[in-house]
């Protein structure tokens, strides 16, 4: 097989380029991403791009000479999908605890908790506030920064799945949220209940709970549970969240993707809904929704805070799932099975 390599973006976007877990350029020979119409071989779809990277080495056929690989923005699923690509005899040899973490990194699930260790440390050395390389170390344009993180972490990601106990001083901080967040539910404090006739997943944890830093997509948040307890104990793919009067709903990222494995529930547009809710407020405050074209799109008071009864929220949000006409598409269309001959 050819030999691929790592070059950024807009450097790889000047000649011939294969694109892993991004937006294809004028350039892009083929594309190895589960994005919204990537136009990915139907043959090599996964539900991770690094489980796409995979089925590429898998099969000689859809092999290409090209040599440059490259990726618009960082995540884990990219880096992995990219070490694969350049590493491969390397990366064979870990092919389900590598697929494991770029799915906990994007979808916030894990098998092996060493999978969600791993995305943890990527996380926390791609945060220039967080990252032991020290926050000057790290360019500002975000092209830049990406070219950075990326030179250095395809040379450290096999390291760090080989043996991820050795990376400890890098996962501790939020696998210990992960685990509070756990026991949390698992003890009744925190609670789950699904409505499973609209896809919806509600979370309830106690009024005073603080938010606290983790992070998706190697991006910082601040949230009140960690989002890998909750995914990791439903299917449900939108979830709303009862904080005391901090109430939210959020549509997981499964639905702004290509999954091929189970096909969640399309998007509804909750514009409207943003706009109801802010009228029922008794102060008048405002209500967002980011749109669903974001990646994990929210939807929630600009306060942060609101008025509203935790039933009236639920009541509102599931009349306007179980109505709204679907919004959001991201396949390609499939190609048409050959007829048979009489």
């Amino acid at each position: 097989m050819h030999r691929h390599f790592y070059l950024p973006y807009g450097e790889a976007a000047r000649a011939p380029n294969v694109v892993v877990d991004g937006a294809v350029n004028g350039n892009t020979v083929l594309s190895l991403s589960h994005w919204p119409k990537s136009s990915t071989p139907w043959p090599l779809k996964a539900d991770t791009s690094a489980a796409i990277v995979f089925r590429y080495l898998d099969t000689p056929a859809w092999h290409t000479e090209v040599g440059p690989v490259t990726n618009d923005h960082f995540d884990e699923d990219g880096l992995i999908g990219l070490f694969c690509m350049t590493e491969p005899e390397q990366a064979l040899g870990m092919r389900d605890l590598l697929i494991d973490a770029a799915e906990a990194g994007d979808f916030a699930i894990y098998r092996d908790r060493r999978a969600a260790r791993i995305a943890f440390s990527v996380s926390r050395l791609a945060d220039p506030e967080l990252s032991p390389w020290g926050v000057g170390a790290f360019p500002r344009p975000y092209p830049d920064y990406c070219a950075f993180v990326y030179a250095r972490l395809l040379q450290e990601i096999g390291a760090m799945a080989r043996d991820v106990e050795a990376h400890r001083v890098l996962w501790a901080d939020e696998d210990a949220l992960l685990d509070a967040s756990e026991e949390a539910l698992a003890a009744g404090e925190a609670t789950l209940e699904e409505i499973a006739e609209i896809g919806l997943a509600v979370i309830t944890v106690p009024a005073d709970w603080p938010e606290r830093p983790a992070h998706r997509f190697a991006q910082h948040r601040d949230v009140v549970i960690h989002s890998m307890a909750v995914h990791n104990c439903t299917h449900c793919n939108r979830i709303a969240t009862l904080c005391g009067n901090r109430l939210s709903f959020t549509y997981r990222y499964e639905s702004w993707v290509q999954m091929i494995s189970r096909r969640p529930p399309p998007r509804v547009d909750l514009e409207g809904l943003a706009a109801a809710l802010a009228e029922r407020e008794t102060d008048g405050r405002a209500w967002c929704f980011d749109g669903v074209e974001e990646i994990t799109p929210r939807l929630y008071p600009e306060s942060g805070h609101s008025t509203l009864h935790p039933d009236v929220f639920l009541q509102a949000l599931a009349d306007a799932l179980a109505a709204g006409p679907p919004a959001w598409d991201p396949y390609d269309i499939e190609p048409a099975a050959p007829r048979q001959q009489d």
